[in-house]
């Protein structure tokens, strides 16, 4: 793991790479992160001049560099090598890798990054990265791997990728609901994120008109236990932003919890509003307290 990465990660919003001025948009917003993307948003022809713009874009907004990630092509094809080689004089905040496998995928790109840190005097080890996984059917099998692997800051899932890999038609039932594969491919992540001590970033919406929906679904997975959630749209940023944001009745109460416990050093259980309380809600007081105290 490394210790460079955005304080604050609600908000990831994706920026074609070959779009100066979505990628200008993106930046001037108030997502957390933005992912300029040479990947998916990006056709085959258009990828060298996409990787010559996203690295003229960072040399241009340093001043926001931190925030700053590229997402570049996955191991598993042509791209990557030349992604990392165009960018990385660049000097982003960060790298998003899609379509991984398992823990070795991260390792290998380790190696690359630790190479063009060297060629270009930037600190080793100081690229975070964040990965993508369940888009296959054999990173499904995998989504545990990741404790202790280096870079590592964020993992988050894919839907649609993993639907194709698998033969699937729709990833949703009737309802428009994700079926229960794309379920449990939510529920390995976050899983996963928990067993590597990350946070777990929940997938894109497609429909970003639909904020009403948005709203819900963050807030449903932050229950659960995701941290963010990425964004293909800036109308979607300021809805995740508030759904991640612990409400000020949240942060009374956990901070009301955590000084139960400090006024009762010896207590496993502590009476509280009609309840009881045991160690892990003192230790999801302290997590919540985490996300907006330094």
């Amino acid at each position: 793991m490394t210790d460079t990465a955005p304080i604050t990660m609600r908000s990831w919003l994706f920026a074609p790479g070959d779009s100066e001025k979505k990628m200008t948009k993106a930046v001037g917003g108030a997502a957390d992160v933005v992912i300029l993307d040479l990947e998916d948003a990006v056709t085959i022809d258009n990828k060298p001049a996409a990787r010559a713009a996203v690295a003229q874009f960072l040399r241009g907004n340093q001043d926001s560099r931190a925030r700053l990630f590229v997402r570049v092509n996955p191991l598993d094809g042509p791209y990557t090598i030349e992604d990392l080689a165009a960018v990385m004089p660049a000097r982003p905040g960060g790298i998003m890798l899609p379509k991984v496998s398992g823990r070795k995928d991260v390792e290998v790109l380790d190696r690359y990054l630790e190479a063009l840190e060297v060629a270009n005097g930037i600190e080793q080890g100081s690229t975070p990265v964040i990965v993508l996984v369940t888009e296959t059917a054999r990173s499904m099998f995998h989504c545990g791997d990741f404790a202790g692997a280096p870079r590592l800051v964020a993992m988050t899932w894919g839907a649609e990728d993993l639907a194709d890999s698998i033969g699937a038609q729709s990833n949703t039932d009737a309802d428009g609901r994700f079926g229960f594969t794309y379920e449990l491919a939510r529920s390995l992540c976050l899983l996963g994120a928990a067993s590597a001590g990350v946070p777990a970033i929940e997938t894109i919406q497609a429909d970003f008109r639909d904020l009403e929906t948005l709203k819900t679904r963050a807030e449903q997975v932050r229950r659960a236990g995701y941290r963010g959630m990425l964004a293909i749209h800036p109308a979607q940023v300021e809805v995740i932003n508030a759904a991640f944001t612990p409400s000020a009745e949240e942060i009374e109460k956990a901070r009301e919890i955590v000084a139960l416990f400090a006024a009762n050093p010896g207590a496993g259980t502590i009476g509280y509003e009609g309840g009881m309380l045991d160690r892990p809600h003192l230790s999801r007081a302290h997590q919540l307290l985490a996300q907006v105290e330094d």
